[in-house]
């Protein structure tokens, strides 16, 4: 069977697209430590999530990136709280996206992917950038994969490619993607304050929260709020 890289932070989307590539690909998740607020949750998350579909997982340290950030998911600076109306907001969503913003992350993780994806002869690296997160988020967009994938094909001796299968979708679509496609989206975590429960207050635990309401699905993942 093929192998693949999966970016893997124990959240909702990456957990479906890895599911959907999952269907023909070996699974080898990785995923960061840069010091954010909620990395016992992510590595929990990750670790269920890669225990129940019989995925490899290994956590990376980068304490260099946590060093250098001055993110609110990194440092003491509190998370944003928006409202439901911020989230459709494109002025509140870029304030946001300041907050949380890490630099170069995107970068940064999927340069290590693609070493790890060339050291085990992956052609594949997974990675969970959508739609809805694009709008705000650059390092998200379809144009951010095809400029990086560009690079790996002038810059590297083999095969491989990032693959991306929610970058046109927005929440609503990737949960029913979920569905769809059998990920253990019970098992992922979403929330950026890294508590036990999800928050349900910061901008990735509304934006989740809001695509299950909408579709009438319960997330059976736990919420403070």
């Amino acid at each position: 069977m093929k192998k693949a890289i999966s970016v893997m932070s124990g959240g909702l989307d990456c957990t479906v697209a890895t599911s959907i590539i999952s269907k023909d690909h070996e699974i080898h998740a990785i995923t960061f430590n840069y010091g954010q607020k909620a990395l016992e949750r992510e590595v929990k998350a990750s670790k269920a999530i890669c225990n129940k579909m019989n995925w490899t997982h290994e956590v990376i340290d980068l304490p260099w990136l946590a060093n250098i950030s001055n993110s609110s998911l990194n440092t003491d600076e509190e998370v944003p709280e928006p409202s439901a109306e911020d989230l459709d907001d494109l002025e509140k969503s870029n304030e946001t996206a300041s907050s949380v913003w890490v630099p170069a992350r995107n970068t940064v993780f999927t340069s290590i992917a693609l070493s790890y994806a060339e050291s085990i002869g992956a052609d594949t690296i997974i990675v969970g950038w959508n739609g809805e997160e694009g709008a705000t988020f650059p390092d998200n967009s379809k144009e951010y994969m095809e400029k990086f994938n560009e690079l790996i094909e002038e810059g590297s001796p083999e095969k491989i490619r990032i693959e991306a299968p929610l970058i046109n979708l927005n929440k609503e679509e990737i949960v029913e993607l979920g569905v769809e496609c059998g990920a253990p989206m019970e098992l992922s975590y979403s929330c950026y304050k890294g508590r036990e429960k999800q928050c349900g207050v910061c901008e990735s635990c509304m934006r989740r929260k809001r695509a299950f309401e909408a579709l009438g699905l319960k997330d059976k993942s736990e919420y403070e709020n």
